[in-house]
């Protein structure tokens, strides 16, 4: 198949090198040095002690890219807006689109199953409605991504979750498809997990219960998750931030709870964190406001999430690396 990764970072590039190794012809659009040391060298994903590399059609204008038949986004939500411009391109009549990002996506409202609460108002994640107006709801495929990465230099992705590579694909109305059956297919075939998921919505929840607490809290320590899990000055906090998260979860699906993965907890800076400490634009909104306007609908107290949410904005703000929603 032809698959075009758009925001090819740290965990688009690990999924580019797989999809590419088993046969798929991948473009990816990318830039600054990274673009250039995979033009140059091709793109390089270490995991453990082996090292897997790929040439992949790599460029900074999705125009040169030719027509897809699936274009996975892992654009930060801080990010989607080159979406608007860029995906046209790319694009034939039953193109789908992945958004494979975390926290509560722009598009979380459309094909709302008749058993799912009322969503909140969510336009702050999309600001204008500029996604609305271009993506149609038939190109729509959620997706939830379990995989720690990160750009060790240009060019070369490490993988800090070997045994933890995971990306759940589903249509947004949540009905059973042939294109989901394929991608799911070539992930597999790819070595990325991908088992069946009947509510993506529900597998959103389940990896955001963690994003919205326990990675809050190593942006705001500095840790990574590990540290912040085992530390005993925090031993009281996390179980607590998680229950507030969860009940969140569980005011949408009443049998959503936080997936673990197994094993203990990855040694590993979340993404919010990574982004902090390189000064790139932070995802807060999806990753908190949007799960606390739910909170809201629900009539749930979350004090504990609204103290960090707010701490992550000022903190993310003075750096001027926080956007005030319009």
């Amino acid at each position: 198949m032809r698959i075009c990764i758009f925001g090819a970072g740290a965990v688009g590039s690990h999924l580019a090198v797989r999809l590419a190794l088993a046969g798929h012809e991948v473009s990816c659009v990318m830039r600054g040095p990274h673009l250039a040391a995979v033009k140059a060298d091709g793109l390089t994903l270490r995991v453990g002690g082996e090292e897997f590399s790929a040439r992949v059609n790599a460029s900074d204008d999705p125009a040169t890219l030719g027509l897809q038949d699936f274009v996975v986004s892992t654009l930060k939500a801080t990010g989607l807006g080159s979406l608007v411009a860029g995906l046209p391109p790319l694009l034939r009549d039953d193109t789908a689109i992945v958004f494979a990002q975390n926290g509560i996506p722009w598009w979380y409202d459309i094909g709302l199953p008749s058993d799912h609460p009322p969503a909140p108002d969510l336009a702050f994640l999309d600001p204008g409605g500029r996604l609305r107006a271009v993506i149609a709801r038939q190109r729509i495929v959620g997706g939830v991504i379990f995989s720690a990465n990160e750009i060790a230099a240009p060019g070369i992705v490490v993988n800090n979750s070997t045994d933890r590579n995971m990306l759940l694909v589903g249509e947004c109305d949540d009905r059973a498809s042939e294109r989901i059956e394929r991608l799911r297919a070539a992930l597999v075939e790819a070595s990325i997990l991908s088992p069946p998921e009947p509510r993506i919505r529900d597998a959103i929840w389940t990896k955001l219960i963690g994003n919205m607490s326990v990675s809050v809290l190593c942006l705001l320590t500095g840790q990574t998750v590990k540290a912040a899990v085992q530390d005993p000055a925090l031993r009281d906090i996390v179980p607590r931030l998680l229950e507030e998260a969860q009940a969140i979860g569980r005011s949408c699906y009443p049998d959503t709870r936080r997936n673990t993965r197994g094993g203990a907890p990855a040694d590993h800076k979340p993404s919010l964190l990574q982004d902090y400490e390189r000064g790139r634009t932070m995802e807060i909104d999806a990753l908190a406001r949007a799960p606390a306007a739910f909170a809201r609908m629900a009539g749930l107290s979350t004090p504990m999430l609204d103290l960090l949410t707010a701490l992550a904005i000022r903190q993310a703000r003075d750096k001027g690396l926080y956007r005030e929603p319009a």
